[in-house]
């Protein structure tokens, strides 16, 4: 991962330990904070963080306040932690200026998993133009696709469909989180037309459709075995 800087902020030691056993296994850098004093000024003195884990209920300085003061300096992504799970609070989160908002208990590999689908869309991680997926070679600048090196015909929200499903790769994704991700929030389609772009995904990468998974009840997983 390139060595990547990620600052986990979060009251409980044993928290914080927890995420970077995780995050060291997949070769980040981790710094920690206790409170969110600390966490301010140690991403004002260290100007390499990729990524700042935040608690949201701390001592000192809570992280919603943590939050407001690095965004007005940086625009580095964040994503806050919290035992709170009302929608409003999310919202609230996301006004902040924060990327993603995950409810504890969460599972490390799924929070890992966040934190480098994160990472890849802000290109901090993947900086080569070609990203290859198994069968799959994805090129985002030259808006091109190719499966065991042919050229694959996508449309325009195919093609972002399947970024979308790179980016967030072993993670389910419900039908409602991938209409809004990838048709914006403010779309009201049917979640229907999610199962009518993958299915016409699947057909175009042919063998390699095979990697966009079904989740009865739920939505899709993309993986590649």
């Amino acid at each position: 991962m390139d060595n990547l800087k990620i600052l986990i902020v979060d009251d409980e030691s044993r928290m914080r330990k927890l995420i970077k056993d995780f995050l060291v296994k997949r070769d980040f850098v981790v710094l920690e904070a206790a409170d969110g004093e600390e966490a301010f000024e140690t991403f004002v003195n260290d100007k390499d963080i990729a990524l700042v884990i935040l608690d949201v209920m701390m001592p000192r300085m809570d992280g919603k306040e943590t939050c407001r003061e690095i965004r007005k300096i940086s625009n580095v992504p964040i994503i806050m932690l919290t035992a709170k799970a009302e929608e409003q609070d999310e919202l609230k989160g996301f006004e902040l200026g924060v990327d993603e908002y995950i409810t504890k208990p969460f599972s490390p590999k799924i929070l890992v998993a966040r934190i480098e689908a994160i990472l890849r869309r802000s290109n901090k991680l993947n900086r080569d133009e070609n990203i290859t997926s198994g069968m799959i070679t994805f090129n985002k600048a030259e808006h091109s696709v190719m499966v065991n090196g042919q050229g694959v015909d996508l449309s325009h929200k195919e093609f972002e469909l399947l970024e979308y499903f790179i980016e967030n790769e072993k993670l389910a994704l419900s039908r409602e989180k991938i209409l809004n991700s990838v048709w914006d929030y403010d779309y009201y389609g049917d979640a229907r037309t999610v199962d009518t772009h993958v299915k016409k995904l699947r057909s175009k990468l042919g063998e390699a459709g095979r990697y966009i998974k079904t989740i009865w009840g739920t939505g899709y997983k993309y993986e590649v075995e």
